[in-house]
C-alpha cells in the first residue's frame, strides 16, 4: 500500500519501539514477600486476569482487581489485593527496557525523512524513565504522554496534540504501532495512515494502510 508523501513519523512506545526486560516471576514473588503472604498463582494468571489496558488514573485499582480475580481462583480471597498491587508497583523498575530489533534503524530512517515523535498511552511517571533510559528524548522532537490527558488512544485528542506540536498534517504523518484497538483505530480516526506492527494477532475488520512484521520494513514504506 502506497502512502502519500510523508512529513513526519510518530511511534507508539511499548511493544513498538521497546519492550520490558525485567524478570516478571521475580517481581511477582517480591510483591508477595513485601506484603508478607504466601504466593499463589503465576504472573501469567495476573496478566490474564487484568481487564484491558492499565487505567492511568487508578493503576493500583487496575492491578488490585487483577490480583482479586487471581485470589478468588486460588481460594485466597482473604489477601489484600490492593496491598499486593501497591507492592508490585513498588518493585517494578521502569528503566528495565530495551529497544526492539530494528528500532534504532527505524528511528534513524524516520529522522532522515522528516519530523519524529512518540505518542504513548502511558503517563509520564511510568513512561519517561523508559524514554530516558533508551535515550529517546534526544532522538525525537516531541513526546505526548496520553495517560496524562483527559482522553487517551483511541480517542483523537492525543493524535491532534502531537500533530499540532510537530506542525504537520494528519495525512502527511505515518503512525507506527502494535495495537489494533488503540494505535490503528485511534490514528485512523484522527486521519493518520498507519503502519501496523503485526504480532500474532489477526487484523480482523481493521484495515491498516501498511502491515509490517518488524521495524526493519519501515524504510521500504518511507522510500515509496
Amino acid at each position: 500500500m502506497v502512502v502519500s508523501r510523508l512529513a513526519a513519523v510518530v511511534f507508539d512506545l511499548d511493544n513498538t519501539l521497546c519492550r520490558n526486560t525485567h524478570d516478571t516471576t521475580a517481581l511477582y514473588e517480591d510483591a508477595f514477600e513485601q506484603v508478607g503472604v504466601e504466593p499463589f498463582g503465576q504472573p501469567d494468571d495476573l496478566w490474564t486476569a487484568l481487564d484491558g489496558p492499565p487505567d492511568p488514573d487508578d493503576r493500583l485499582g487496575y492491578l488490585g482487581a487483577g490480583f482479586a480475580r487471581v485470589a478468588a481462583q486460588y481460594g485466597r480471597s482473604e489477601v489484600d489485593s490492593l496491598a499486593l498491587a501497591a507492592a508490585l508497583s513498588d518493585v517494578i523498575n521502569h528503566t528495565d527496557v530495551e529497544l526492539l530489533p530494528g528500532a534504532a534503524q527505524a528511528l534513524d530512517r524516520a529522522q532522515a525523512n522528516g519530523a519524529v515523535g512518540i505518542l504513548t498511552n502511558g503517563p509520564r511517571s511510568r513512561q519517561e524513565p523508559k524514554i530516558l533510559a533508551l535515550g529517546l528524548d534526544e532522538t525525537v522532537e516531541t513526546i505526548v504522554y496520553a495517560g496524562d490527558l483527559p482522553r487517551r488512544k483511541p480517542h483523537v485528542d492525543p493524535f491532534e496534540q502531537i500533530l499540532d506540536t510537530l506542525g504537520v498534517g494528519a495525512d502527511q504523518t505515518l503512525y507506527v504501532g502494535d495495537s489494533l484497538a488503540y494505535d490503528v483505530a485511534g490514528a485512523q480516526n484522527a486521519g493518520l495512515p498507519v503502519a501496523w506492527l503485526r504480532g500474532d494477532e489477526d487484523a480482523g475488520r481493521y484495515r491498516p494502510e501498511c502491515t509490517i512484521d518488524s521495524l526493519d520494513e519501515l524504510a521500504a514504506i518511507l522510500d515509496q
